[in-house]
């Protein structure tokens, strides 16, 4: 994937992990003589001993490797890819506005901690990203006295549109005693200033028919989350949709990272995340340096225990109130895509409110009645009980569903735009600038896009070579040929691109 994105921690693993954890973990006994493991149930009522929720653990880090093994086979397999090129506005509209609402407990939950530095906080990112987000400051650098100075204003406002507020507001926490160190990591002794884990250190993941249910649950959980997020940062950055061999890609690679995080014993696996793309769009600008920076920057946090101590002192009060603004962000955006379709049409009425009533419906259904699944078998239990508790694939199941099975025209579903959303589209009326201007902005860097053409045959749907989109349209267009066809296409070219051209 080549978006300015960050991969971090999401709900979507979480909530499979929750129900995982919340029926009676099994007993990991260790045979004497034998290496071999013997699970026997807790029946002892309350049953919190040390060892079953040690077993819970390794149960929930061998479901997150499970859910990034089967993440990486369906990406080789371009499965992601091509279920892509069926999603229009009312599939990934829906989802967003889930993603947007589902969050709002938890938000509310950790703005309850303090209402006043929530809304201050909230306040100074409103002002900052929005009304002073056309404020230039002037940005003097230095030059010798022989050369013309040159004076550069730079939007520093709406830059630090998140930074400046969650650093006055984190300050003002910890000088009200509100920024506390649990007492477990303020142990100097116990706190290394440098750790470098690697697999099996927590003991190796656990996997069970349990462990199974709840990693295919969080991989198409998450994986629903990341296309959402794959075609949401395009959108917002003016971009083209990415093409389904760049989803496939992203995937594949998360996949990765969560087989990586799961090894490593984590309880959580690795995936886009909203709140990031919702930062990028209060910043209006996306910097694939400055993620490559904040991926370095987690990196190193991550190796050092004792710089992660920092992190520990962040209050409840700054995670929520920046959780407003961002989830916020995603939610108009999902909105933002409804205008696309016909959204008169009884159709699209009908499939918009269904897929995001009962996406929110069915998990607070669930919430209240842990107990209704009970088939008897642990694997349809919990997978039922994940998939139905997971809102943003209940919203992407339903108008996928929905979308593709409801007879409609293209102008009805909003397949018929001058600027469409979905790369189906883009395909069909333009579909051999779309796949130029789409490898132009979503290609890899030269050096590994050079190796593309020893990549086997059937991996090449990750990585196909510019000749070969070429060759799929009967040969390669000329230069400015269909440069007209796509309305906004230079405004939309990069500005190194524009700036060559006028050097030109």
């Amino acid at each position: 994937m080549w978006l300015p994105l960050v991969q971090a921690p999401s709900l979507e693993f979480l909530i499979p992990a929750l129900v995982l954890t919340s029926q009676k973990p099994p007993l990991a006994i260790q045979t004497p003589g034998n290496t071999s493991l013997s699970l026997d149930l807790c029946r002892l009522p309350g049953c919190h001993d040390l060892k079953i929720w040690h077993t819970s653990f390794q149960e929930v880090s061998g479901a997150v490797t499970v859910s990034g093994l089967l993440q990486c086979a369906l990406g080789f397999l371009g499965v992601p890819g091509r279920m892509f090129l069926y999603c229009g506005p009312l599939v990934l509209a829906p989802s967003l506005v889930v993603a947007g609402l589902f969050a709002h407990r938890e938000v509310a939950q950790f703005c309850s901690a303090h209402w006043g530095l929530a809304l201050l906080l909230i306040l100074l990112m409103v002002i900052c990203s929005q009304h002073l987000g056309s404020c230039q400051v002037l940005l003097c650098p230095w030059r010798p006295t022989s050369t013309s100075s040159t004076h550069i204003h730079i939007p520093a406002f709406r830059l630090l549109s998140v930074l400046l507020p969650v650093t006055c507001v984190w300050i003002i926490s910890a000088l009200m005693n509100l920024s506390v160190i649990p007492l477990q990591l303020s142990v100097p002794s116990v706190t290394p200033w440098f750790w470098l884990p690697h697999p099996g250190e927590w003991n190796w993941p656990l996997l069970t028919p349990r462990a199974l249910a709840a990693g295919i649950s969080m991989a198409l959980a998450a994986s629903t989350s990341s296309l959402c997020c794959y075609a949401l940062c395009g959108q917002l950055l003016h971009l083209p949709p990415p093409p389904p061999h760049v989803c496939s890609r992203g995937l594949s690679m998360e996949g990765l990272g969560t087989v990586l995080a799961g090894l490593l014993g984590s309880p959580m696996g690795t995936a886009s995340s909203f709140p990031n793309v919702g930062t990028v769009s209060l910043f209006q600008a996306g910097s694939r340096r400055v993620s490559h920076l904040v991926g370095l920057f987690c990196m190193g946090i991550g190796l050092s225990p004792k710089l992660a101590q920092l992190l520990t002192s962040i209050p409840l009060t700054v995670v929520g109130g920046v959780l407003g603004v961002t989830q916020a962000v995603v939610l108009s955006a999902g909105f933002s895509s409804f205008h696309l379709a016909d959204i008169d049409s009884g159709r699209n009425v009908f499939i918009v409110g269904f897929s995001i009533f009962m996406a929110l419906l069915l998990p607070r259904w669930l919430r209240e009645n842990p107990v209704s699944i009970d088939t008897g078998w642990n694997f349809p239990d919990v997978l039922l009980r994940s998939l139905l508790a997971e809102p943003i694939f209940l919203a992407g199941l339903l108008g996928f569903f929905l979308e593709n099975t409801v007879s409609g025209t293209l102008l009805e579903r909003g397949l018929d735009q001058g600027h469409p959303t979905s790369f189906t589209a883009q395909q069909a009326r333009f579909p051999l600038k779309s796949r130029k201007k789409a490898a132009q902005e979503y290609g890899l860097p030269q050096p590994i896009q050079n190796l593309c053409s020893c990549i086997p045959q059937p991996l090449r749907c990750l990585c196909p070579v510019l000749k070969d989109l070429g060759d799929e349209e009967g040969g390669p267009a000329e230069p400015g040929e269909t440069e007209d066809l796509l309305p906004g296409f230079r405004e939309l070219r990069p500005l190194s691109s524009r700036e060559g051209l006028r050097s030109q």
